[in-house]
């Protein structure tokens, strides 16, 4: 068989073992439409892992079922990949919940790795992604390419980057389980910390990222935190998107997205949070928010925007005000 025929072979054959056992869950760089170019990210492992963590054989990532944990055995490997450190013996932080869908108690997992940082070590940002979506309904697979394959996609980007590059302060990256049933797995992680809660100076939450008709994306969060505005306007400046502030101002109802998702845990916690994510789209929490409707040139773009506002903060993050 041709070359490019045998990469293709193999890679949904590391995808099949990934749903015999979760366990075996590899990257996978398959084929597909040419990756936008970026000189500051490798794109098409973006896109890839977009591709795999929103593939059927995920089942819709719903928090406890198979397909959960098929995409957090993915998310563990992709982890270790890139060179991320474990707090202790694993990159897993369990947790115990209750659902109105469901009677009884549920369990969940986040996958929690970090790189330390070369001049504040004792100053910690959490950059998030949660990797669970809302699983199969009526029949349909729910796959969750924007929500939130391309958040999670764009997380690991940025594991990639920071390991080669390593940043200023210590950064943790998350991957948050149960989102979809009310922030659970960040309630849990901010309850229970693998540092302590003070040394926590940021959460950036990506939510999202992958597609807008209009190549706009949103940073909230610094109308609740002005010190973090003229950063922000900093990165728009040259961003190679429509970077634009808003949905953070608590009196504007549901146009309010400040506890929309996992930043919310950290905003309860009095820590400052810069939420990135796109406002809803026709596919949004429907069975068509496949990786084919994604738009990998604005996606590319918002993952490179996002790494840009990461690297900012960490060079020029003002101290946390004291509570």
């Amino acid at each position: 068989m041709k070359f490019d025929q045998r990469k293709r072979v193999l890679a949904l054959l590391a995808l099949a073992a990934c749903a015999a056992w979760p366990g075996a869950a590899q990257s996978s760089r398959p084929n597909g439409p040419a990756a936008p170019r970026s000189n500051v990210l490798d794109a098409k492992q973006l896109l890839a892992d977009a591709r795999t963590l929103s593939a059927d054989e995920m089942q819709g990532r719903e928090v406890g079922t198979e397909g959960g944990r098929r995409a957090r055995a993915y998310v563990v490997a992709r982890f270790k990949e890139a060179g991320l450190k474990p707090f202790g013996a694993s990159y897993l932080q369990t947790f115990q919940f209750s659902s109105r869908r469901t009677a009884g108690t549920r369990e969940g997992a986040n996958v929690v790795g970090y790189v330390r940082g070369t001049a504040r070590p004792d100053r910690y940002v959490v950059l998030s992604a949660h990797y669970d979506h809302v699983g199969v309904r009526d029949g349909q697979i729910y796959n969750g390419a924007d929500d939130n394959a391309s958040g999670v996609a764009g997380l690991l980007a940025a594991a990639a980057h920071f390991v080669r590059k390593p940043p200023k302060h210590s950064i943790i990256f998350v991957a948050f389980d149960a989102e979809e049933t009310g922030m659970n797995g960040s309630r849990s992680f901010v309850a229970r910390p693998p540092v302590d809660l003070k040394q926590i100076v940021l959460n950036v939450n990506l939510d999202m990222i992958g597609r807008n008709d209009k190549g706009e994306l949103y940073a909230a969060g610094a109308n609740l935190y002005p010190q973090l505005r003229p950063l922000v306007e900093r990165v728009a400046a040259g961003a190679r998107v429509k970077l634009l502030q808003g949905h953070d101002d608590p009196k504007s109802g549901p146009n309010d997205w400040t506890f929309q998702s996992d930043h919310g845990a950290f905003h309860q916690a009095r820590i400052p949070f810069l939420y990135f994510g796109v406002e809803d789209h026709r596919d949004y929490h429907k069975p068509t928010d496949d990786f084919e409707n994604l738009s990998p040139d604005f996606f590319v773009r918002a993952a490179e925007t996002v790494l840009a506002a990461v690297e900012l903060l960490d060079a020029e993050l003002p101290e946390r005000p004291k509570n």
